[in-house]
């Protein structure tokens, strides 16, 4: 009895470990186009976008919708990360942060 329980946790040890996730990221194509001040990125919401100004790297969170009581913008990132004269069109971008490989 002792064997079998082992082997069935084992088992079920290796099933949870090997389980792989379906559901794929959304592909967005963006142009590089460097003259824009804002960029919207997409996520894994289909509701929510992260609104980028190239030039000084603030961001905000947006969620949209069909009715107003669901449409929102809030802040992510205030906080200029360059000086007033070094802002440049396309200077910051955001990239999806590729998955972990574990080696099991």
């Amino acid at each position: 009895m002792k064997k079998i329980l082992i082997s069935l946790l084992i088992g079920l040890a290796s099933i949870t470990i090997f389980a792989q996730n379906t559901s794929e990221t959304p592909i967005q194509n963006i142009s590089t186009d460097s003259t824009v001040v804002y960029r919207l990125f997409s996520t894994r919401n289909m509701y929510t976008f992260i609104k980028l100004n190239t030039r000084n790297g603030q961001m905000w969170q947006v969620q949209w919708g069909t009715e107003s009581e669901y449409q929102f913008g809030t802040t992510l990132s205030d906080i200029s990360r360059v000086n007033k004269d070094e802002e440049k069109n396309g200077r910051f971008f955001l990239y999806r942060k590729p998955p972990i490989k574990y080696p099991f």
